[in-house]
């Protein structure tokens, strides 16, 4: 018993076809395709039969396209380029390091980081497409998990299920004074000078400004040292240069905001020194996740030439 569904017209049917409507010759359209003639003119004798129309007036002398055929040519060429675009899709995907990589940033790893990270996918990965997106912390964890976007560039460590963190280096904090500061240009600072400050800190959200909290509460610190924020590094250093207070730069960051100002001066803490870490997180499980790994060792070797201790591949 026939269940009454229509034969649905295959691949060799569709590209027989479409041969011999663009050579109007079977022999030719045969030797185009790699196929025999035989089998070419069953091939489209079954596509008629599937599609229940006739699709070429065959004569002794030359084949034509029936009224039917000549519209359905132009759909049976239409799909034959559309499979055709979607092997090559599934090509670049099964290929390493191919097709689009979304990448989510923190606002104070970004300009600091993104210089190498930028040469290291372009000199070793030209056909990777690299989309950069910038936000906090919590933006980025939810566009990872949910799916928008692939691999982040953040501080560590996160604590959260079903993210994965390859660490890529510790960095240490510095501190940035004005001018006429007692601490400025020191080194060997104990953490318990936090104590007395005046810390200017970035805006609720920055994961950099928890970051300082914990460092202050580690000095023994029990306030909050809060009365000024800003919503960047660059606001906050040009605060410290106007004299409002100190702040705290990891060292990646120090070179480009400091030189923009001649009223700083830098000072370093006594080891061990206040520290972050940077880490790529990916999703666990993730299908590309090989390639990430790779990723992060390239990376690794990249990044040593910062003012940064670079960490072994464990996960």
């Amino acid at each position: 018993m026939t269940s009454g569904k229509k034969r649905q017209p295959s691949l060799a049917q569709l590209r027989a076809f479409a041969a011999v409507a663009e050579h109007l010759h079977f022999r030719d359209a045969a030797a185009a395709i790699g196929m025999s003639q035989p089998a070419l003119s069953g091939a489209v004798s079954a596509l008629e039969e599937a599609l229940g129309v006739t699709l070429l007036e065959r004569t002794t002398r030359k084949v034509l396209l029936s009224p039917a055929g000549e519209r359905l040519a132009v759909r049976a060429k239409a799909v034959l380029v559309a499979v055709g675009a979607l092997m090559e899709e599934a090509e670049a995907v099964r290929a390493p390091f191919t097709g689009a990589l979304r990448l989510g940033v923190i606002p104070t790893v970004a300009p600091y980081l993104l210089p190498t990270v930028l040469r290291l996918v372009h000199d070793r990965y030209p056909h990777l497409d690299l989309q950069v997106h910038e936000e906090q912390t919590a933006s980025l964890v939810e566009g990872l998990t949910h799916g928008r976007l692939d691999l982040l560039l953040l501080a560590v460590p996160l604590g959260v299920p079903g993210v994965v963190e390859l660490p890529l280096f510790d960095e240490d904090f510095v501190l940035v004074t004005p001018l006429d500061h007692w601490l400025g240009g020191r080194e060997g600072i104990p953490r318990e000078a936090l104590k007395e400050l005046n810390l200017l800190l970035l805006d609720e959200g920055h994961c950099l400004r928890d970051q300082a909290l914990d460092i202050c509460r580690e000095a023994g610190r029990a306030d909050a040292p809060v009365t000024t924020t800003a919503a960047g590094l660059s606001t906050l250093v040009q605060l410290v240069a106007g004299g409002l207070g100190c702040t705290l730069l990891p060292r990646t960051a120090l070179r480009l905001e400091t030189t923009r100002s001649s009223q700083l001066l830098t000072g370093y803490f006594a080891d061990p020194a206040p520290t972050r870490r940077i880490a790529l997180g990916m999703r666990t499980g993730a299908a590309r996740g090989g390639e990430y790994e790779e990723l992060a060792g390239a990376l690794r070797e990249a990044l040593r030439a910062l003012p940064v201790r670079v960490l072994g591949g464990g996960v």
